[in-house]
C-alpha cells in the first residue's frame, strides 16, 4: 500500500496525507482499534512527534466525540500527534461551532474521513432519556431529543436510563441522526462527500471492551 505508517515515530505529512484516499483513512482507524485491543500500539516517539508537527499540521481523520473521559481517541485508535483532529461534546452532536471546525478540517487542512463516534452507556444520552433539566445541560440534551423520540419500544418498556438497551439504541440513532445533520447543514462537507473527496461515517465504541463498531 502506497501510504505511510508511522512506526519510526513520525507523523503525517503533506505528501502521505495526500496519498491517502476515504476508504484508506477509515482502515487506518480500524486498524488503529485492533492494535489498542491487542495491546501492540505503535512506539512513538511524541517528542519527535511535536517537533515534526510544530510548523503544520495534516491529519488524515476527523472524529467527532463525546467529551466521556473513557474514549480517548487518539489512544483508542492508536494514533499519535497530528494524525486525527477531535471535536468532543457531551452527546457528539454538531452546531455551527463544530460544524465549522469539521469544514476547516477537511476543506482546508486536507481530512480525508470524518467520524461520527457514539459510545456505549452515553451519560448524555442517559440525561436525555430522563429528561434532566440542569442549566445549560438542558438545552444541550435537547438536541439528543430527536434520537430519543425516534427510537420505538413496546408498551411498557422503559424508557430511561434504567434501560440500557434503549440508551444504546438511542445513541447510535444519535449517531446516524447526527451524521445526517452534517450533510444537511453544511454544503461544504456534502459537496465534498458527494464528490468522493471525504467519506462522513458512523462507529460505536463499547465502553466495557474499548472495540469500535464502524456503522
Amino acid at each position: 500500500m502506497a501510504t505511510f505508517i508511522p512506526s519510526n515515530g513520525k507523523t503525517q505529512t503533506a505528501e502521505t496525507q495526500a496519498m491517502i484516499n476515504p476508504s484508506m483513512a477509515i482502515q487506518f482507524l480500524e486498524e488503529g482499534n485492533k492494535r489498542f485491543l491487542k495491546g501492540e500500539a505503535i512506539n512513538r516517539n511524541l517528542h519527535l512527534q511535536i517537533e515534526d508537527t510544530a510548523t503544520g499540521q495534516y491529519p488524515f481523520a476527523a472524529i467527532v466525540s463525546c467529551i466521556d473521559s473513557r474514549i480517548p481517541t487518539e489512544i483508542v485508535f492508536d494514533q499519535g500527534i497530528g494524525d486525527i483532529f477531535n471535536a468532543r461534546v457531551a452527546g457528539n452532536f454538531v452546531n455551527e461551532d463544530i460544524l465549522g471546525s469539521l469544514e476547516f478540517a477537511c476543506k482546508l487542512a486536507g481530512s480525508k474521513v470524518i467520524v461520527i463516534m457514539g459510545h456505549t452507556s452515553c451519560g448524555a444520552v442517559k440525561g436525555a432519556c430522563d429528561h434532566a433539566k440542569l442549566g445549560n445541560l438542558t438545552q444541550m440534551l435537547d438536541k439528543i431529543m430527536p434520537a430519543v423520540d425516534a427510537i420505538e419500544t413496546a408498551p411498557g418498556v422503559e424508557r430511561n436510563s434504567s434501560n440500557i438497551e434503549f440508551v444504546n439504541n438511542v445513541a447510535r440513532k444519535n449517531v446516524a441522526l447526527t451524521i445526517e445533520n452534517v450533510k444537511t447543514q453544511s454544503s461544504v462537507l456534502n459537496e465534498m462527500h458527494q464528490n468522493g473527496e471525504i467519506a462522513i461515517v458512523g462507529a460505536m465504541y463499547d465502553v466495557k471492551t474499548g472495540s469500535v463498531e464502524f456503522m
